[in-house]
C-alpha cells in the first residue's frame, strides 16, 4: 500500500461490502417505521428479510432514533380543561397569594397489599437463577389481594396525617367521620383557627 500510494491510508474501507444497510433498506425501514410508529426491532427484521441487529443498527445508527417507553398520562377531555381553567380564574381573580397558601388539597388511593412490581425496571443481579431466587428474585402474588384505601392531604405548609378506612366502608357518612375531623384539625393547627 505505502509502495504503492505513497499514503498509509485505505483507499476503500476493510471488510466486505454492505448487503444489508443498504440505502434502500433503510429506506424500507424508514416507510415500515411510518406506517407503524410501534414496530419492534425483530418485525422490522423481519419485514425487511434483514436480522435483528442489521435492523438495530439502522434505527440507531443510520436513522439516529432512541426507542421511548410509553408514557401514562390521564385523559382530559375539554370539559377538564374547562374546569381546570374556570377555577385558577377563580383562585386568581378572588384570592390574595397569602390566601392561596391556605388552600388543601387532598386525594384517596387505593393500594394493593401485594404491593407493585415491574419486571422492566426490577433486576435482581446474580450468578445464577438460584442464587438469585435466594436473594428476592420471586415475587409471590396472591389471586385476590387485600386492598386498602387512604386519604392524605397537602398544602403549601406540609401534609395531613394519613387516614386509613375500613374495607367496604367509604361512603359520605365515612368521610365525615373520619377525614372532616382531621382535615379541621390540622387546618386549624396550620392555619390558626377561623
Amino acid at each position: 500500500m505505502i509502495r504503492d500510494t505513497g499514503s498509509i491510508q485505505l483507499s476503500k474501507p476493510p471488510g466486505g461490502p454492505r448487503f444489508a444497510r443498504t440505502s434502500k433498506t433503510i429506506q424500507k425501514v424508514k416507510h415500515k417505521l411510518n406506517q407503524k410508529k410501534t414496530a419492534s426491532v425483530r418485525s422490522l427484521a423481519k419485514d425487511c428479510s434483514i436480522s435483528k441487529s442489521s435492523s438495530h443498527r439502522i434505527l440507531k445508527e443510520d436513522m439516529e432514533l432512541y426507542p421511548y417507553k410509553m408514557r401514562i398520562e390521564p385523559k382530559l377531555t375539554e370539559e377538564h380543561k374547562n374546569k381546570r381553567k374556570k377555577f385558577v380564574n377563580l383562585v386568581d381573580h378572588n384570592f390574595r397569594k397569602e390566601d392561596t397558601m391556605r388552600i388543601l388539597f387532598s386525594d384517596e388511593k387505593i393500594f394493593d397489599l401485594d404491593g407493585m412490581y415491574n419486571s422492566q425496571n426490577q433486576r435482581i443481579w446474580a450468578a445464577g437463577r438460584d442464587e438469585a431466587d435466594e436473594n428476592g428474585g420471586i415475587k409471590v402474588k396472591q389471586r385476590f389481594p387485600q386492598k386498602v384505601m387512604v386519604w392524605l392531604g397537602v398544602c403549601s405548609k406540609g401534609v395531613t396525617l394519613l387516614v386509613i378506612f375500613d374495607p367496604g366502608t367509604v361512603d359520605h357518612a365515612e368521610y365525615i367521620q373520619k377525614v372532616l375531623p382531621v382535615a379541621l384539625k390540622y387546618g386549624n393547627k396550620t392555619f390558626g383557627q377561623h
